[in-house]
């Protein structure tokens, strides 16, 4: 076995924890169960891979299955990359039948015809994903692999989902493969990124609940004696209020989980308005600016914004179409037309 994929199982088996590290073994099926049994799990984590490393050698393992085994630590750790999702496009409507012998074998071909020097690896999992990882190299130089892309692609669907090397000159070939490989004619990136790759799926399959109910719920049965010193039309306005507030927020949100985003960004590019009087800037050029908002868990953040009294309700729809509009990167100019006051989100 190679000293350098020797190494590439020994880094991969020391990323995975401890009490993980059998159960990811056996899913990559390389090694035998009678193997495994040979192994200390409960030895600390150098020990372990240098264990593994040694039956790997007994089984010459190449670079191939090794590249399998980082494809397995990365679809359950897939929340550790940042994924943006691409949208394809045909000339017209007709479906096709998905074949992934011809699938794989144009992909490589094309890749290959334009670099040499490149390790493709396919994994296809029971959701009709196809995992891909392509690791790149230089027409001088062998594949680098602890910098691959990552692509995952649902067979019958207009969608990507791109994890990309940092290697970004070579995105454009992998684009370029992608549309030849599933009979399509044109890619672009949809401005919607994140760390989830399930919440992207979800965004772009319409899976997330977002149901726009217009009727008002009943409200939560509390306390039914109110003390006498407190003003009951305050607390009947209070009430009327809560219960304006949760339901434009269903109407907003819907009444399920919402799809984990980390952030959205907002590029402003809009004219300073300022009176005459004043002349603040000689010259008639946007004021440009950047916002960004992030949290752990940004939808859910926004959604509990009004009923907690941090913000009016409803809140602006800027923050409110991400997921309408399957994106969170936003450039705001200003509309042309009737209105130069009013701006618009391209």
């Amino acid at each position: 076995m190679d000293e350098t994929v020797a190494e590439y199982i020994r880094r991969t088996v020391l990323k995975i924890p401890r009490d993980e590290i059998k159960m990811m073994l056996q899913k990559w099926d390389f090694l035998s169960e009678a193997q495994l049994q040979t192994v200390n799990f409960h030895q600390i984590k150098d020990n372990i891979s240098q264990e593994v490393v040694q039956l790997c050698e007994e089984n010459s393992a190449d670079i191939k299955q090794a590249a399998v085994l980082d494809i397995i630590y990365n679809h359950i750790y897939q929340n550790k990359r940042m994924w943006s999702v691409y949208q394809m496009r045909k000339t017209g409507e007709e479906l096709e039948y998905f074949d992934l012998t011809d699938f794989k074998k144009k992909f490589k071909r094309r890749l290959r015809s334009a670099l040499k020097n490149v390790t493709i690896t396919f994994r296809e999992y029971e959701d009709n994903a196809i995992w891909i990882r392509v690791a790149w190299g230089t027409p001088y130089r062998q594949p680098n692999q602890y910098k691959p892309s990552y692509v995952v692609y649902h067979s019958q669907t207009p969608y990507v989902f791109i994890s990309a090397s940092v290697l970004k000159s070579n995105l454009p070939l992998l684009c370029q493969a992608l549309i030849i490989a599933s009979n399509y004619h044109e890619i672009r990136e949809m401005e919607l990124r994140s760390h989830s790759l399930n919440s992207l799926k979800d965004i772009v399959f319409k899976r997330y609940s977002q149901n726009f109910q217009t009727y008002c719920p009943k409200p939560l049965q509390g306390r039914t004696v109110e003390p006498e010193s407190v003003d009951l039309r305050i607390i009947h306005e209070n009430k009327s209020e809560k219960e304006r507030i949760q339901r434009l927020n269903q109407e907003v949100f819907g009444n399920g989980p919402q799809p984990i985003l980390q952030f959205a960004q907002y590029k402003l590019e809009t004219m300073f308005k300022s009176s005459p009087e004043m002349d603040v800037l000689d010259k008639k050029e946007p004021f440009r600016c950047l916002v960004k908002f992030s949290s752990p868990h940004l939808l859910e953040s926004l959604k509990s914004l009004a009923p907690a009294g941090m913000a009016d309700a409803p809140l602006s729809p800027l923050l409110t179409c991400i997921t309408q509009k399957a994106r969170n990167y936003f450039r705001i100019r200003e509309k042309k037309g009737l209105f130069p006051d009013s701006f618009v989100s391209p």
